[in-house]
This record gives structure tokens, C-alpha cells and sequence, in this order.
């Protein structure tokens, strides 16, 4: 068994009650430790620009879209130090006992600015700009790069489900594939970009997000028959819920089903086999049965590529999970954060990455979004300015970047309805054939063009 070396601190147990709203410890060790170098060096009081972006899609994929940014900037004002963190860190010896009280004094009084939530985004794009001091900044690296990858992951994912669906309702439930707060995130995310709802309470009680649901086959399992299941069913939620009809035979599921519902059996579930031929199979009978209204809803691993597959069944909902709250392939939006400009004193200077394989475009940019004649995004238009923040005068298109954080108070406080009506206008704004599961129309990364005048 592997011990500690000789010089490492006993672990900390911490015998206080836990400040769970806080989010600084949400971070890497090495975010605190450049903030105490960069205080010795005299570097952390200088004016700062970070970026968001990312540097490539996921293969296939002909755009992304921003999620998170809702939770990323409560995050950011709940990134205070209590005095339980403060005194975890002096006993691991983190950082000095100066920076330790520069800490427990932090807030962040700086600005960002970033692209509305639920806007669609391309590569080599800043999605987010955080101007502060270097200090103030920095530390937020590893809280934003969290939120923001995770989420964006997901409602890319899921607006492809949503597309793939055409019309058809799709439900998130795949709270049981993922963390418990991931599942929380991940139906918020779903939601933002179309999805009918989530199986999650905990996002319909925090964020609003529609639910529903009523039971699995460990309740048919349950009782001594299907018919017993279905009647206590029938008199708790009424014949108007949906029925899960595959636990035993879909065609006596159905046939049992309309036997004690009767033409207002309101919806069925199909949760295995060849979902297209069981809807199609479910279709007849349920007309024949006099059940024409009755919707049809399936599940079992479906994915935007499966969801497309199977467009013309007679299907009426998909219920999503697995692929849904892993990003469905892609569980990460590749999203850093990097230091594109930085004042001493004697005036901006643009800094970037310059070594192989990762390199950087240093300046602080602006982003505008060009429409064809058809309403339709031609190109996204990224600009270098000279200063600090984001530069938006006359010119093309539309700017993208608004202001959500000025001088540490939040400025952005859209309401999530509001934030999906934003992702569909932008989604709409796109090709068609950018919006299928394999993508006939590509967009290219927008070039990095000279200094605003």
C-alpha cells in the first residue's frame, strides 16, 4: 500500500458543517497556487481578458450550442471563501498566509460579457469574455470550463435529437445514466433546446423544467397480472396516462390495456424490441381497437441517428436517456480558457499560445453573426480590437456577445422559457442540411480577421 511521504500534511477532517452554496473549492489545486506566484510576481492586480471557446466541433457536427450560462454566472457569485475552505487550505499548506487572506476576502467585481443562452456557436469563437484583474479571473477557470462543457455537450445532443425528431415530442430520462447534479444539468439543458420535458423533479423544481411519468415494469412486476397493474394504474392517474405495454407481450400489453381504458387509453410506452415494426404493429391494432387518438411513445438507448431511423413509424414521442445525457458520443464541448490580453499599466497587450499543435490567437473579439438574404447564417464574423472588452460599433450583422456580468453584478437574468425561445430562433437561423444527424452543409471556422479601427 502506497504512504503518504514524510513531509505531507495529515489529511483534513473538517468537524464544521459544510458551506454547500459555496463553489471556490470547486476548482484545481494549481488555480490558487498561480494566484499566489502571480501576487509575489506583481502580476495579479493587472487588468485581464480571458476567453471561452472552443477550438474544433465534434467530428460530424456542423455547429454547438451555448448551455450553462445560467448556472456558470450563479456560480460565480457563489464563488466566496468560507471560513471552514479558508482554514482547509492553511492547514494543506496551499498557499501563503497572505493569499489566504486575499481569498477569504474574494468576490468577483469584474465583467463578462457572452453569447445569450441556447445561441448556436462555431469554433475559434469566444462564447464567454471575463475581464477583471488576473487573480479575480483565473480562478474562475476550472468552475466555468465545468459547467459550461458539460452543458453545452448535452444540449448539443439534444438538439439534434430534437431536430432528428421533426415535430415528434422528445422527453429526457436519463437521470439514472449519469451524476445525480449531471442529471439535474442535463434535463435543464434538454429542455433549453426543445425537449418536451425531463423525468428529473429536482430540474422541474429548481429550473421549472416540465415532468412526468408514471411507471416502470417493476410496477407491472409487481402485481400478481398486467390487467391488476393496469386497473391500479387506471384509478390512481386516469385511462389518459401512458401505459407500458412491453413487459410481457406488446400485443396482449395493448389488447389489456384498451380492455381497461377503453378508447381514452391515452398513450402506450414500447421500451424494447424492433421499435418501428412494434409501432407499426401497435398503430393497427390500436385503431382496430377504436383507440384511434392514443399516442405512441418509445425508448430504449435512442440516439439522433436512431431517432431519424425511425421517421417514418407511426411514432408520436421518444422518450431519450443514455445517449442523451452522455452527449451522445461526445460528452464534453472542448471548450478552454485562455488569457488573450493583459495591462501592466502601460497599455493592452495581446498574449497567445504560440508552441506547436496549440496555438492561440491573442486580442480581445468580437463576434458578429451574418444572415443571408433567406434569414439563414451565412458566416460568423470574429474581429480583434485593441482594448480590454469586447468593441461593438457600426458594422455587419449582429453582435452576439452581451453583457452578463458588469462590475460584479449580474446584468443577464432572462428567464428559461426566454432562453429556449433564443435557442430556436437561432437554430432556425441555420441550413437545413446542418441541422440532420450526419450534416450536409458545414459552416467553416470563422477566421480571425485584423484590429477594429
Amino acid at each position: 500500500m502506497t504512504s503518504l511521504p514524510p513531509t505531507a500534511p495529515p489529511p483534513f477532517r473538517n468537524e464544521r458543517p459544510v458551506d454547500r452554496r459555496s463553489t471556490a473549492l470547486r476548482t484545481d489545486h494549481y488555480e490558487l497556487t498561480m494566484v499566489d506566484a502571480a501576487r509575489q510576481s506583481g502580476r495579479a492586480d493587472d487588468d485581464a481578458t480571458f476567453e471561452l471557446f472552443t477550438r474544433r466541433l465534434p467530428r460530424g457536427r456542423a455547429y454547438g450550442v451555448v448551455a450553462g450560462t445560467e448556472q456558470a454566472i450563479d456560480a460565480v457569485t457563489r464563488f466566496r471563501f468560507s471560513d471552514t475552505q479558508i482554514e482547509y487550505l492553511g492547514r494543506r499548506g496551499v498557499v501563503s498566509a497572505d493569499t489566504l487572506a486575499w481569498l477569504a476576502d474574494y468576490r468577483f467585481r469584474g465583467d463578462i460579457w457572452g453569447f445569450a443562452e441556447g445561441e448556436v456557436h462555431f469554433a475559434n469563437e469566444p462564447v464567454l469574455t471575463v475581464r477583471s484583474s488576473f487573480a479575480e479571473a483565473i480562478v474562475l477557470e476550472t468552475i466555468l470550463l465545468s459547467i459550461f462543457n458539460h452543458d453545452s455537450a448535452i444540449a448539443a445532443a439534444a438538439a439534434r435529437m430534437v431536430d432528428a425528431a421533426a415535430g415528434r415530442s422528445i422527453m429526457e430520462a436519463g437521470s439514472r445514466r449519469t451524476h445525480d447534479e449531471n442529471a439535474v444539468a442535463s434535463a435543464r439543458a434538454a429542455y433549453l433546446v426543445g425537449a418536451g420535458g425531463s423525468s428529473n423533479l429536482e430540474a422541474g423544481f429548481r429550473y421549472g423544467v416540465p415532468t412526468l411519468g408514471t411507471t416502470a415494469h417493476a410496477f407491472v412486476l409487481a402485481h400478481r397480472t398486467e390487467r391488476e397493474a393496469f386497473i391500479a394504474q387506471r384509478e390512481t392517474f386516469g385511462p389518459g396516462s401512458t401505459y407500458l405495454v412491453d413487459t410481457y407481450d406488446v400485443v396482449d400489453g395493448i389488447r389489456t390495456a384498451v380492455e381497461v381504458c377503453g378508447p381514452e387509453l391515452g398513450a402506450i410506452r414500447i421500451d424494447s424490441g424492433d421499435l418501428a415494426e412494434q409501432a407499426r404493429g401497435a398503430r393497427a391494432l390500436l385503431d382496430a381497437l377504436g383507440c384511434t387518438g392514443t399516442r405512441i411513445i418509445v425508448s430504449n438507448d435512442l440516439d439522433e441517428w436512431r431517432i431519424a431511423e425511425l421517421a417514418s413509424a407511426p411514432i408520436d414521442g421518444y422518450l431519450a436517456g443514455t445517449a442523451l445525457v452522455s452527449g451522445s458520443g461526445h460528452p464534453t464541448a472542448g471548450f478552454v480558457y485562455k488569457l488573450v490580453a493583459i495591462d501592466d499599466g502601460s497599455g493592452p497587450r495581446s498574449v497567445a499560445k504560440t508552441s506547436g499543435g496549440k496555438i492561440g490567437q491573442g486580442g480581445v473579439k468580437t463576434v458578429r453573426r451574418l444572415l443571408d438574404a433567406d434569414g439563414r447564417i451565412e458566416r460568423d464574423l470574429v474581429t480583434v480590437g485593441a482594448g480590454m472588452a469586447p468593441e461593438f460599433g457600426p458594422g455587419p450583422g449582429r453582435g452576439l456577445q452581451i453583457p452578463l456580468v458588469m462590475g460584479g453584478d449580474v446584468i443577464d437574468e432572462a428567464r428559461l422559457v426566454d432562453r429556449r425561445d433564443t435557442a430556436a430562433r437561432s437554430r432556425n437561423e441555420l441550413h437545413e442540411g446542418a441541422r440532420l444527424p450526419d450534416p450536409t452543409h458545414t459552416y467553416p471556422v470563422p477566421e480571425i480577421e485584423g484590429a477594429l479601427a
